[in-house]
């Protein structure tokens, strides 16, 4: 554990440092591209069912989170232009690693959820929450084009909540109970391929 802790702390150091002029870049970007701030922050539920504030790149119209939590496709009208681009290579996801050097998240857990799927979960379920939220785990790679496949459903939400998140749970929980820091960096380095695949 305090392994994990101190490769979070000097990774998310090192990488808020190095891609420092991307993220002023993407800011910038984001700010002639459409209304509204840089920045999006969203309530997720944490390591003991704590809130917390989880930090995006904007990548979607202002009051647009007022409608579905869910993105259905690529072609969410809800996404700005630059927005279609951010999410495309999870560019959007990057202000999370201020997350992580908080102590909020860690590099690799169960993602984060709003507190409207949590309160769905079960006594088993609820184990996620024993650990902190990751900014990838092997949920997230298997789908990391959920929106393509919420945007097939006749209903994305009752999909999302009847099939998606029990899959995701699942795994979640097999990675509480086999994971190490070889399986974190084997987790990160196929989330950056699956991203570069795309």
């Amino acid at each position: 554990m305090i392994a994990k802790r101190i490769f979070d702390v000097f990774f998310s150091l090192f990488g808020i440092i190095v891609i420092l002029p991307l993220l002023i870049i993407i800011a910038v970007i984001i700010l002639f591209d459409s209304k509204g701030g840089v920045f999006y922050k969203q309530v997720r539920v944490g390591r003991n069912n704590t809130p917390f504030n989880l930090l995006k790149f904007r990548s979607m119209k202002i009051g647009a989170d007022k409608g579905s939590l869910l993105t259905i496709g690529d072609q969410d009208d809800r996404i700005t232009r630059f927005g279609q681009f951010l999410r495309k290579y999870k560019l959007d996801e990057l202000p999370q690693l201020f997350n992580i050097l908080k102590g909020d998240m860690s590099f690799v857990g169960p993602r984060p959820e709003v507190s409207k799927y949590v309160a769905l979960y079960d006594q088993v379920q609820l184990r996620i929450l024993t650990v902190k939220p990751g900014l990838t785990d092997w949920a997230s790679i298997d789908y990391i084009n959920e929106s393509q496949l919420l945007a097939k459903a006749q209903n994305p939400e009752a999909f999302y909540i009847e099939h998606i998140i029990p899959l995701k749970i699942a795994q979640n929980l097999r990675y509480i109970d086999h994971n190490n820091l070889w399986i974190d960096l084997k987790i990160i380095l196929l989330t950056i391929k699956s991203i570069l695949s795309k």
